[in-house]
């Protein structure tokens, strides 16, 4: 109707949902007394529009000032805020179900863009929101959490399915119903609590179903509890079917594979366990390529502990490089001492890390390592100081943090949740590891996570600190002594697709690479037909997207049909010293020769070359590592999302939720069982808006952004705003004041400081997520949309690293003056 009736809106707002009631007629006839005929009359006609049924599903992404969720209703779903759902459940109420008076007034509330605009355009003030409206924005930035790894297979089927059953126990007998059965177990529940035992064995007789089945002569089954759970005060038991050994023929279990096979779309499967591993897998799939920490894999030969493989992606390939010497032979050896390792297992046990301080010393064109840890430094606190204001004053001065995790050997292998249905082709994606892998994994008893938590403004507070006359003898025992033969540290890529769009394969040729006359020589790597990896001789002074001009002097040894020098090249990538460049063809306006030289190379010796596939690792053991990792990596990462133009933070991953004392503080702030407040992390708007702002520019290779958070937890405070408080490094802009909020942040409670690492993610690999993905759209197609909408809409990783250990030892030793 076009009528205006916002002069009517509280009649309409009193009558709302009264128009099929008996005595609507004479309420509404003895309140409208004072308007028009016309009017009433459209009014009337108004107010049942309002009661009529609707259909249309509501999406408030990008159109509120608030974060949307998926609600559903009735097995329709909408896309609602905090606000949109309380005026919806409101509405719902009044008119006895979804009708047009409930959309338009979820579409109409006040922190509608729209609405808000037309008032700013009235000129009408918005009104203020209720109180506790701005306590719940203001203090609960709730975060459920997804746990890596911990991914368990059903053997069979479950089937939501209700029936009336008894359980007889120990000469008691008690009345139940199922929630879900299978074939070789069930679940019931029970509305009076029941002292049950994890392997009691008990009978059960399913009464429902012998008024219309007969499963023969028995019909009282033994079965054995595996899981007791209380939810909402209801008490739900597990049980496995447990099978009389003397019998041939089991009616009931025939009836059951054939009941489940013929019913479950109607009753439907239960998909709790697969959705939550899609869940987490989904995000593990983001997380671990964005790691900013560096896993060592540590072989135990002998007992002898050196590190065998390294886990690498982009963010922490610079930590890799910088335990390389001038000839890129690993120096971890430097870095994981025996010794060391004994102190990181000691530092384990009590859950605590060990930092360590290095420098690299350059004379003659050789590096020269040194490192000393928290441990070493301790025993001469004037030494220490001298040690780390020297090393500060290094431009190759490195903080890392090590840590130590247990390698469980089952966890390489990380099966899919499909109940046994996935079909042939794709049951390689669910093949245990080998024989071989599993033979290697057996000498990795540890993983030494190595985290680079350098920071330029660590570093300006340790230069503070006076090195001159510093015992030059002292300094020597913390130097490396070089190794003759190196110990090889196998790099292993966390990958979950192979983004490499080529076959690449291992040639070492001279090329010299020039731009604007400036010339550096090298050798290449590897070659593919659109790209190569050179080695130069020096550093050059060379960037990422750069365009520069190869020549192959000892290849145009060997053609005349082709003109191989100054091919336009792009650099893809450059490591850290500038002296490795990955390079693909630029093509302007005409076929690249290059690329058609490789090509025509490769045709012809493809059976010579020697493809780069980590072609000497045994098949399948990089995803058996990455598996290990995953399933112990104890950092948490705040996982970014799009709702609408905005961002939203409401997901945590990690493998274990009680590793360190952040999260369980966080989850002690939370106003909602099983969820964490971020609120340390997030109440700051500053670090928020930077973090914000930065991901709107950044692209998934580029290197993280990094700040750092000084955060006071007062658990005796009742309100979370008064008991957190939350702080930039930036704002504690010296010494002195780093020291006052750390010392009344231990006076009254808990200190932390929290290095944020935020990277931008690249697109899932939906190959890896299908199978599972497929499995719950075929019996809930609405939640398989809704989980596949989440996988897409992450679009940032902020892995949380707690520093407070190196935050107490820097601010205990530098000067304040």
């Amino acid at each position: 109707m076009d009528k205006d009736f916002s002069q009517y809106i509280k009649i309409i707002n009193e009558f709302r949902g009264q128009v099929l009631k008996s005595d609507f007629e004479t309420k509404f006839v003895q309140s409208t007394k004072h308007i028009p005929k016309t009017d009433r009359f459209l009014l009337k006609m108004e107010l049942k529009r309002l009661a009529a049924p609707c259909t249309r599903l509501v999406d408030l992404r990008g159109h509120v000032d608030g974060e949307c969720r998926p609600y559903e209703h009735e097995n329709r779903v909408h896309y609602l805020d905090d606000i949109a759902i309380r005026v919806f459940e409101e509405n719902l109420a009044y008119y006895g179900g979804y009708t047009f008076g409930v959309y338009e007034a979820v579409t109409n509330t006040e922190n509608n863009f729209r609405v808000i605009y037309q008032r700013e355009k009235a000129n009408v003030s918005t009104p203020v929101l209720p109180e506790a409206a701005k306590v719940f924005e203001k203090l609960q930035y709730p975060a459920q959490c997804y746990q890596f790894g911990h991914y368990f297979n059903r053997s069979e089927e479950r089937m939501n399915f209700a029936v009336q059953v008894k359980v007889f126990i120990e000469n008691k007998e008690i009345d139940g119903t199922s929630s879900d059965i299978s074939v070789e177990g069930c679940k019931f529940r029970l509305n009076e609590m029941e002292n049950f035992q994890v392997g009691q064995s008990l009978e059960i007789s399913f009464t429902g179903f012998e008024q219309e089945f007969q499963f023969g002569g028995d019909n009282r089954f033994e079965y054995e509890v595996k899981n007791i759970q209380i939810i909402d005060n209801i008490q739900f038991v597990g049980v496995k079917r447990l099978y009389d050994e003397s019998k041939k023929r089991d009616g009931f279990k025939r009836f059951l594979q054939g009941f489940i096979q013929g019913n479950k779309r109607r009753y439907k499967i239960n998909l709790d366990n697969t959705i939550s591993a899609l869940q987490a897998r989904s995000l593990e799939q983001y997380v671990l390529p964005k790691s900013n920490e560096l896993p060592l894999f540590i072989d135990d030969t002998q007992g002898a502990m050196l590190p065998r493989f390294a886990l690498t992606c982009n963010n922490n390939q610079a930590t890799f490089q910088y335990w390389q010497d001038e000839k890129r032979d690993s120096t971890l050896y430097c870095l994981i001492t025996q010794e060391r390792i004994a102190r990181i297992k000691k530092a384990a046990a009590l859950g605590r890390t060990l930092l360590v301080y290095s420098f690299i010393h350059k004379s003659n064109d050789k590096y020269y390592f040194y490192t000393a840890d928290e441990k070493q430094l301790a025993q001469d606190e004037g030494f220490m100081k001298q040690f780390l204001g020297f090393a500060a004053s290094k431009s190759t001065f490195a903080i890392t943090e090590l840590s130590l995790l247990h390698v469980e050997p089952e966890a390489a292998y990380s099966p899919l949740t499909l109940s046994n249905t996935l079909s042939k082709k794709n049951e390689y994606l669910n093949a245990p590891p080998s024989e071989d892998v599993m033979a290697t994994i057996t000498n990795l008893p540890y993983i030494v996570v190595a985290s680079d938590i350098t920071d330029d403004r660590l570093r300006q507070d340790y230069s503070k600190l006076d090195y001159q006359n510093i015992n030059t003898a002292k300094l020597k025992n913390f130097g490396h002594k070089r190794l003759s033969k190196p110990i090889i540290v196998d790099e292993v890529g966390i990958n979950y697709r192979n983004q490499r769009q080529e076959a690449r394969f291992i040639y070492k040729t001279p090329a010299v690479v020039e731009v604007q006359g400036v010339r550096w020589t090298g050798v290449s790597h590897d070659f593919s037909m659109s790209g190569l990896k050179i080695e130069l001789e020096k550093s050059a002074v060379l960037n990422k997207g750069d365009i520069v001009y190869l020549s192959f002097p000892k290849l145009q040894k060997v053609t005349s049909a082709f003109d191989l020098k100054r091919l336009p090249y792009e650099i893809m990538r450059i490591n850290k010293k500038k002296t490795i460049i990955n390079l693909r063809v630029y093509v302007e306006q005409h076929q690249h020769i290059g690329r058609a030289f490789f090509k025509l190379l490769i045709e012809k010796n493809r059976s010579k070359l020697t493809p780069d596939e980590y072609a000497l690792m045994t098949p399948g053991q990089a995803k058996a590592l990455r598996n290990l990792y995953s399933y112990s990596v104890n950092i948490p990462s705040v996982i970014v999302q799009t709702s609408g133009s905005r961002y939203k933070m409401e997901a945590l991953a990690t493998s274990c939720v009680e590793n360190g004392k952040l999260l369980p503080v966080m989850r002690d702030l939370s106003d909602r069982q099983h969820y964490f407040n971020l609120y340390p992390i997030l109440n700051n708007q500053q670090a928020l808006s930077v973090m914000s702002a930065s991901l709107k520019q950044m692209q998934d290779y580029d290197a993280p952004v990094t700040d750092i958070l000084y955060i006071a937890v007062d658990p005796n405070e009742d309100m979370v705003d008064k008991a957190v408080t939350t702080k930039l490094s930036s704002e504690l802009d010296s010494p002195k004041l780093k020291q006052i909020f750390i010392r009344n942040a231990l006076k009254k409670g808990y200190f932390f400081c929290i290095q944020m690492k935020l990277s931008r993610t690249d697109e899932p690999d939906m190959d890896h997520l299908n199978p599972e993905l497929s499995y719950i759209s075929s019996y809930a197609i609405h939640r398989g949309k809704q989980i596949e909408q989440d996988i897409w809409s992450v679009v940032g990783v902020i892995q949380l690293f707690d520093i407070t250990n190196e935050a107490l030892i820097r601010n205990k030793i530098i000067p304040t003056a």
